[in-house]
């Protein structure tokens, strides 16, 4: 997975592929991928970030995210990089299938 910075077209291209899916709300702004998750109830959201969790330890990448109640909210971005990279867009995608799993 790269730490390589990746360029506005191939932003917009993974934008695009991540929102093809059900529910795709990434967004880029300030140099990060951001998306709200909202869930049936505080348990899913728990659920899903325990499992994004263990995703992205695997991944060595981290996000930025915050839960309030049955929402989560997410940024992702490279910080040793400085901005989005591919490793930020693999995390998205695994994030994407694993809130299907949860009923985001």
């Amino acid at each position: 997975m790269s730490r390589e910075l990746i360029d506005q077209q191939k932003i917009e291209t993974a934008l695009a592929s991540l929102n093809r899916l059900p529910a795709g709300d990434w967004t880029f702004r300030d140099s990060k991928l951001h998306r709200k998750f909202v869930f049936d109830n505080f348990i899913q959201a728990m659920g899903f970030m325990m499992s994004a969790a263990l995703v992205a330890e695997k991944m060595d990448h981290h996000p930025e995210w915050s839960n309030v109640y049955k929402t989560v909210e997410v940024a992702l971005t490279t910080h040793s990089s400085g901005g989005v990279t591919q490793l930020d867009v693999d995390l998205a995608k695994q994030m994407k299938s694993l809130a299907d799993l949860y009923g985001a």
